[in-house]
């Protein structure tokens, strides 16, 4: 079978959509994309075609469907031999599933007879050959699966080589092997299931169903036997221990242990507040002494800190003074400078208010002038303006039209040239006199001069005087074309609409116009230079100056002299100002060392009033120091006193603690053993109740009968076990003697895997797994490594080897199936991904294999039929 074709409509990604893979052909086949174009969906629907029935809603169609729903729609073109089919399928809504001959258009099949033309093609379902060599992304084969799926890939392997490889009939049994092990496989399938677990339905589960109803029965009655065994026991252990609580001499021995507590913590009370008592007199004593210690402590500080004191009051007393004086001195100083400076500005703003007003003065005088000189300028820029305005009325009715003089020339000219031509073909006639003659011939009235050639139109009329009229004729035909009427035409109204009579006048009328021009041109080049701004601006200018008067005032004063007055003035204030500044300094230490000394005086006078408040007066001081000083003494002595009291009461005194907490013991016991007893009859009573309904009900009875039966059944069960070991003992011993022809039996496979792992690695044997015929382990440089602990990519590389292996037996058995591999390459290094695609083309020579991958920039490498997705309409 090949694969010529895919279309689907509205799967997955693709909802409201349909798209195609057209020209799939023979070898190499490449679909190359990038992530999200639809390469994996392509191979789903591809997959759901073959191997998803189109009644099915399972899994793997819901996973066809989009999230927005539909019904998915899929359609493949394949060739199987000479023939073309195409299998079309619709899912959910309007689900169906046909199958049509290309060559003839005819259906074949429809429904479930298409399913089975389809069950056929793929020999096996997902389990069959195609399955085993459609490779889904991220998915070598050789990673764990489920024990369904390796078992089916397995009877798959099996099944093709042992229709491939004969001679595995003369070493193992072959076929017939291969019956007895379904048979015994059949046997074991009606009692267990696969996984070893029995199977529903069968003699083997109802006998162990049989076995666990008893064995629950048995357990339950044992159960109650031992229950009531039990409470036969608990009821005597029950009732001895009641006896024992409630004894005369358990009960005088719980009263006198509470006695004997409560006295003991009575005593330890009142012990314990004659203690407390002790340590609160304990307490005061110390407090009086540690107050008569500080208050003689205190005194003896305050003692010499008032001799210091008194000290630093006489040092703060001599600078203050000192900066009272210098704060007078420098005061001076800066009030003297200030006069200075008072008189000295005074000057200074006389004589500068002096040369403001001559300042002014200037100032008025040469506005006055600027008026002046601006209202000049714009009476000439009037009148300027005026010969301008003057020149362009002139010129509005004398200037020509541009190019009206040359275009006049050009018709004078040609008028000029059409007359020549005229008069050149027109007939002439010339009178040669004699010497001498008197006489004139005349021609139109106008006389004929001698030699003169004139020439005439038609005919003409020559007057001899004395001789008579001689008539000339022309019989030539007339060739007048209208040339020369148009062009005096045009002349004609050329000169009116430049309202001249001829060439010359517009000559004249045009040197006019220049001079004008000229005229114009320089009124305008004066009014720039006089008005640059325009006659506004130069109007704005001369309003602006109205008010200056024309009149300005006159002060007799001299400028220099006055300037000279004001810089005199100016610096004696910057003197004396120079003078204050050096001053400023000095008072301002001189303020701020008497601000220092009165601020020591301050505080000095404050201690001096806290130390007078803790000495008293001075005549009282050595009377309170010794007063101070026996105080102390005396309590000292109390406080050694207090001491010792505590210590005596607190040697012979009981441990409060530890008394209460015996008598709240005793206590407890005695209403534990009152719980306890209560507990005691209210348990008996109930166990006697319960014993009385089991001795009823024949337990012991029952449980034997229950017992007897339970064994029955256990044998039964086990006679099925051993028939299941019997069973799975002689499958395991044929598999054993298949095994120890594995070489030959894997035979084929190695032989087309060899050429296969020659083309990627470097003196490289693999072994198979003789249970699952999958590769198990490499031997490599002489060191064998598990296949699981290999690579990411080593594995996948094996795994589509070992695929593309399978495929050529599948081909030598009739049985061609195409090769799929959706991003099957992902871990594979640049160098055995090239070498992998030399392995694809080596076996695409017979072999239809489709690859679809996102890694287009390696896959450019991979050659082959380059596929594309197209779009499609259903």
């Amino acid at each position: 079978m090949k694969i010529a074709a895919l279309r689907f409509h509205n799967v997955k990604r693709f909802a409201g959509r349909g798209v195609a893979i057209e020209g799939i052909g023979d070898g190499v086949n490449v679909l190359c994309a990038a992530n999200e174009f639809g390469k994996s969906t392509s191979f789903e629907a591809l997959h759901g075609l073959f191997f998803q029935p189109h009644s099915s809603t399972a899994g793997g169609v819901r996973n066809l469907r989009p999230y927005s729903g539909g019904n998915p729609l899929i359609e493949a073109d394949i060739i199987v031999g000479d023939a073309r089919y195409r299998i079309t399928k619709q899912y959910y809504s309007g689900r169906f599933a046909k199958v049509v001959d290309l060559t003839s258009g005819r259906l074949l099949a429809q429904t479930d007879e298409a399913e089975n033309f389809i069950a056929k093609l793929i020999h096996g379902g997902a389990g069959g050959p195609a399955g085993l060599l459609w490779v889904r992304q991220g998915i070598t084969g050789i990673e764990p699966r489920s024990r369904t799926e390796e078992e089916n890939d397995r009877q798959v392997r099996t099944s093709l080589l042992e229709s491939v490889q004969g001679e595995v009939e003369a070493m193992t049994g072959g076929r017939r092997m291969a019956e007895i092990m379904a048979a015994a496989s059949d046997a074991v399938g009606e009692l267990v299931t696969t996984t070893g677990r029995p199977k529903a339905g069968s003699r083997y589960v109802a006998a162990i169903d049989l076995r666990d109803r008893l064995a629950i029965e048995e357990r339950r009655l044992g159960i109650e036997v031992t229950a009531l065994c039990a409470e036969l026991d608990q009821r005597g252990a029950a009732q001895n221990r009641l006896e024992e609580l409630e004894s005369a001499d358990a009960r005088e021995a719980r009263k006198q242990a509470v006695e004997t507590a409560e006295a003991t913590f009575d005593a330890a009370r009142a012990q314990a507040e004659q203690l407390k008592a002790a340590q609160a007199e304990l307490g005061l004593a110390r407090e009086r002494f540690d107050t008569a210690s500080r208050e003689h402590r205190q005194f003896e500080e305050a003692l010499a800190e008032a001799q210091q004191v008194a000290d630093e009051c006489r040092e703060a007393t001599r600078r203050r003074d000192e900066a009272v004086e210098r704060r007078r001195s420098t005061s001076e100083a800066i009030s003297q400078a200030r006069a200075e400076i008072e008189a000295a500005e005074a000057d200074e703003v006389a004589a500068s208010e002096l040369l403001a007003l001559l300042d002014t003065a200037a100032k008025a005088r040469e506005a006055a002038e600027r008026r002046a000189d601006w209202e000049m300028r714009l009476q000439q820029a009037e009148a300027v303006r005026g010969t301008i305005e003057s020149c362009e009325a002139q010129l509005a009715g004398l200037r020509l039209p541009e190019g009206a003089i040359d275009e006049l020339a050009d018709l004078d000219v040609e008028i000029a040239r059409i007359r020549a031509v005229q008069d050149a073909a027109r007939p002439s006639v010339t009178v040669m006199y004699d010497s001498g003659a008197a006489i004139r011939v005349t021609m139109a009235g106008a006389a004929l001069g001698d030699g003169e050639e004139r020439g005439y139109d038609g005919h003409a009329e020559l007057v001899a005087p004395g001789i008579g009229t001689i008539t000339l004729r022309s019989n030539a035909a007339g060739d007048d074309d209208g040339r020369l009427a148009a062009a005096e035409a045009q002349r004609g109204t050329l000169l009116a609409s430049m309202g001249v009579v001829d060439l010359a006048a517009a000559r004249a009328q045009q040197m006019r116009v220049q001079a004008i021009e000229a005229q114009a041109n320089e009124a305008k080049a004066q009014f720039v230079v006089i008005a640059p701004e325009g006659l506004n601006a130069l109007r704005e200018k001369v309003a602006a100056l109205s008010d200056v008067d024309p009149a300005p005032i006159e002060l007799k004063a001299d400028p220099d002299v006055t300037r000279a007055a004001r810089d005199a003035a100016e610096q004696r204030r910057r003197q004396a100002t120079e003078k204050a500044r050096a001053a400023e300094p000095a008072r301002v230490h001189a303020d701020e060392a008497f601000v220092a000394a009165e601020t020591t005086l301050a505080s000095l006078c404050t201690r001096d009033k806290q130390i007078v408040a803790i000495l008293g007066p001075a005549d009282e001081r050595d009377d309170r120091v010794r007063e101070l000083a026996a105080r102390l003494t005396q309590r000292d002595s109390a406080l050694a006193d207090a001491q010792r009291n505590f210590d005596t009461k607190s040697a012979d005194a009981l441990d409060l603690d530890a008394a209460d907490a015996t008598l709240r013991r005793v206590r407890s016991v005695e209403q534990a053993v009152a719980t306890e007893i209560q507990q005691l009859r209210e348990n008996i009573a109930g166990l006697n109740a319960r014993i009385a309904a089991r001795s009823d009900e024949a337990v012991e009875e029952a449980w034997r009968e229950t017992a007897e039966a339970l064994s029955t059944a256990e044998a039964r069960v086990a006679a099925f076990q051993r028939e299941v070991a019997v069973l799975t003992r002689l499958t395991r011993a044929l598999e054993a003697a298949r095994s120890d022809a594995r070489d030959l039996y894997l035979k084929p496979v190695m032989n087309e895997l060899r050429p296969l792992l020659g083309l990627l690695f470097d003196d490289v044997t693999i072994t198979f797994d003789d249970r699952t015929l999958l590769p198990q382990t490499i031997v490599r440089g002489g060191q064998q490594e598990d296949v699981d602990r290999l690579s990411g990519g080593m594995r996948e590389q094996l795994s589509i080897l070992t695929r593309l292996a399978f495929a050529r037996l599948l081909a030598r058995d009739g049985r061609p199936a195409p090769v799929i591999l959706d991003d099957a390459l992902v871990y594979s290094d640049d160098d055995r991904i090239e070498r992998m695609f030399d392995a694809l083309h080596r076996q695409a020579r017979e072999q239809q294999i489709i690859v679809f991958s996102c890694r287009q920039r390696a896959f450019q490498k991979l050659g082959g039929n380059v596929l594309q997705l197209i779009d499609w309409q259903p």
